[in-house]
């Protein structure tokens, strides 16, 4: 299966273009290939759901079922150190003996392509020794490169030719498949793979950025001059429920909380890449070691605060929904401690471990909205939304992919705009701090070398 060159992209060649995409759509080993995927789709989203399930069943029975086994009504403030021990062991022996050592390492951020059959085993066994264990990480890296091996190792089983260009075609969807399966749509998959990928290089983003800005601008003018007027403009929307409308102090604190957020939590990949580059001298000894370290701070957290470690582990997913269900069972001094703590571990596992940084980064962001919602005008719904925004644009560094994500999970039309606005502050404030130390991507995974 081979796929057709792309051709290049410019300005005034418009019809010559389009006589490119109906060539291109002609072809018949690309519509092979979109066959392909569609079919390799059916198969590798229920093995990502099946992974998936397994891993909840392994945290839940780390978590919840063996306190209670050992008479236990929730985890003592010890629990993480031995489950981290463990991970350590399992993700060390991982990076130091199978092919591809486990998968990218999580400071690098996400990554698309080099999809590899051999290196499943190890994405798969440094996953389940990761997550459910208590890493501060999300299970979004290893499905998009489990999707993408599976989509290989598929093509190779029924005899399909594989070239380097069908490789990367069948990678990404098989990635977007399994991704997918996660986030339970369509839309935000082939996004997220779309800005992964880097389809367009830097010239996306220096696109993106002031299309996102002035979209939200437009919707706030359009927000704010209609009811004063009392007019409508006739947009496209359904009449359907949503939180009280925007007010001034919304717009304002999300300013000021997208250019905090962005500010602190850039920190978080810079020591992952410095862990990164400690643990790239001894993998196993040193693996181990920060697994222990960042199994610390959950333990830190519970004797401070005396609640459960698992809030201050794990990827957060779990801890979001009851801080969205029940924001008032936290005070403001758990909020202050879990920040803290779980940005530490946080910190140190996507630079040791393996995992995705978007499942911590969106609780790490409505922990923040939800201490910052007593301000003045602001509210905890916009608060969250607002945090998750500025801190998945942080991490992430795919903006589109942050508006779309926060916008499905929140379901808040009213919000759309500013979660727009603290995407964009948010990022540009990020890219304009400071590097102390920068990832090369290298054949085996991501490189990391001191700046200069």
């Amino acid at each position: 299966m081979t796929q057709p060159t792309a051709a290049p992209s410019g300005g005034g060649n418009g019809p010559q273009e389009a006589d490119r995409l109906r060539e291109m759509l002609r072809n018949r080993a690309y519509l092979r290939g979109l066959a392909f995927s569609a079919l390799i789709g059916i198969p590798v989203s229920l093995i990502a759901f099946w992974f998936l399930v397994l891993l909840q069943e392994l945290e839940k029975g780390v978590w919840q079922g063996l306190p209670q086994e050992l008479g236990l009504s929730s985890p003592p403030w010890w629990w993480s150190l031995p489950a981290a021990l463990l991970s350590g062991v399992i993700v060390g022996a991982v990076v130091s003996r199978l092919p591809g050592k486990g998968g990218h390492v999580p400071a690098g951020g996400l990554h698309a392509g080099g999809a590899s059959a051999a290196a499943l085993p190890g994405v798969v066994l440094a996953a389940l020794g990761s997550l459910p264990l208590g890493a501060v990480l999300g299970p979004e890296a290893p499905l998009i490169a489990l999707g993408g091996g599976l989509a290989v190792l598929l093509a190779m089983l029924v005899r399909v030719r594989v070239t380097e260009q069908s490789s990367a075609l069948l990678g990404a969807a098989g990635s977007a498949a399994a991704i997918s399966a996660l986030f339970g749509n369509p839309v935000i998959g082939a996004i997220l793979l779309i800005e992964v990928a880097g389809v367009g290089g830097p010239q996306l983003f220096a696109v993106l950025l002031p299309a996102l800005l002035s979209s939200g601008i437009g919707a706030l003018v359009f927000t704010g001059f209609g009811r004063w007027t009392g007019l409508k403009a006739g947009s496209l929307s359904l009449d359907l429920p949503h939180t009280p409308p925007l007010e001034a102090g919304d717009v304002l604190w999300s300013v000021l909380m997208a250019a905090a957020i962005g500010a602190v939590l850039h920190w978080a990949p810079v020591v992952g890449r410095r862990t990164a580059a400690f643990v790239a001298g001894r993998p196993f000894s040193r693996t181990v070691l920060c697994a222990v370290t960042a199994g610390c701070f959950p333990a830190l957290y519970a004797l401070s605060t005396g609640r459960s470690p698992a809030e201050a582990a794990l990827s957060g997913q779990g801890a979001l929904t009851e801080l969205a269900g029940n924001p008032q069972a936290w005070s403001a001094g758990a909020l202050v401690a879990v920040l803290a703590f779980k940005t530490a571990g946080y910190a140190v596992c996507l630079g040791a471990l393996r995992g995705g940084p978007v499942f911590p980064s969106l609780f790490l962001g409505a922990a923040a909205g939800v201490l910052c919602a007593p301000l003045p005008g602001l509210g905890t719904v916009t608060g969250m939304a607002v945090g998750m925004a500025a801190a998945s644009a942080t991490m992430l560094k795919l903006p589109l992919s942050s508006v779309v994500l926060v916008t499905l999970i929140v379901e808040d039309r009213e919000a759309l705009p500013v979660i727009v606005l603290a995407v964009v502050v948010a990022f540009v404030t990020t890219e304009l701090m400071p590097r102390t130390l920068r990832g090369t991507r290298g054949a085996g995974g991501t490189r990391f070398t001191r700046a200069g």
